[in-house]
């Protein structure tokens, strides 16, 4: 989604070069979330992640996040300063994530900062530098918000069990899905916005809005299914924003 924003916004081939750095970013933050919870992965039989399946050993998952993360500093910074620092800037939040901030009322800040900040990476390697529509940095940072209250939903008991009581676990199971609808509608409702009313991002928040109801509806009364329905839900909806973005004009991005 990245790499096709940042073509649409007239980034050329670098945005591979951006879409590189922050694949390797993303797997930094996700290989050192397993391995900091392969402890509590463990203690619920959490079977659908490897190191507590007994696939792959902790330590070498702690290794691949290191060397994920070491990766990341040159490929972010080869795109350009501002990019690479807002880069940075954004893999540390996900990393705080892992190591602290998930475990406290402060949970959503790290996915409201680091997904705000793609806008800012994006537009960083643009000639110039200029800074996004802060419309377009809200989209970003509400769908970053849904996606970890949506995410979050399923794993309501183990994470009970494991003492992970981040703010979504605080609220619980039914009030996460009504936050995380609630910041993808604000979402819709920006994009709009930022792209001064194109039909495209017309059509695409009128998706986004009906998606995830239409997916908790669906999926009976058992949280494990309507969290992972949920954040699908959020996913395609994040999707079809993107995809309404870069119908509407990558210069959308900087100027209405």
């Amino acid at each position: 989604m990245v790499t096709a924003t940042a073509f649409a916004a007239g980034v050329g081939p670098r945005s591979l070069l951006l879409g590189a750095a922050i694949l390797c970013g993303q797997a930094s933050i996700g290989w050192a979330n397993d391995y900091v919870d392969a402890d509590r992965d463990q203690q619920v039989r959490r079977h659908d992640k490897p190191v507590a399946a007994g696939e792959v050993t902790a330590a070498t998952v702690g290794r691949a996040a290191a060397v994920a993360l070491t990766l990341t500093v040159p490929l972010s910074l080869a795109i350009g300063w501002v990019s690479g620092a807002a880069h940075l800037v954004a893999v540390g939040s996900g990393w705080m994530y892992d190591v602290r901030l998930k475990q406290t009322v402060l949970s959503w800040v790290p996915y409201a900062l680091s997904f705000g900040l793609l806008p800012v990476i994006i537009a960083g390697a643009l000639p110039g530098a200029p800074r996004p529509q802060p419309w377009i940095v809200a989209v970003a940072a509400c769908l970053g918000v849904a996606a970890h209250f949506a995410n979050t939903v399923g794993d309501a008991a183990r994470d009970e069990q494991t003492g992970v009581r981040g703010l979504p676990q605080r609220l619980g199971p039914r009030l996460s899905v009504a936050v995380a609808a609630v910041t993808v509608l604000v979402a819709a409702v920006l994009l709009v916005v930022g792209t001064g009313g194109s039909a495209a991002s017309i059509a695409a928040a009128g998706f986004a809005v009906g998606a995830l109801p239409i997916a908790t509806l669906t999926s009976g009364r058992r949280h494990g299914a309507v969290g992972s329905r949920a954040f699908s839900a959020v996913i395609a909806a994040a999707g079809a924003m993107v995809v309404a973005f870069v119908l509407a004009g990558g210069d959308h991005l900087t100027h209405r």
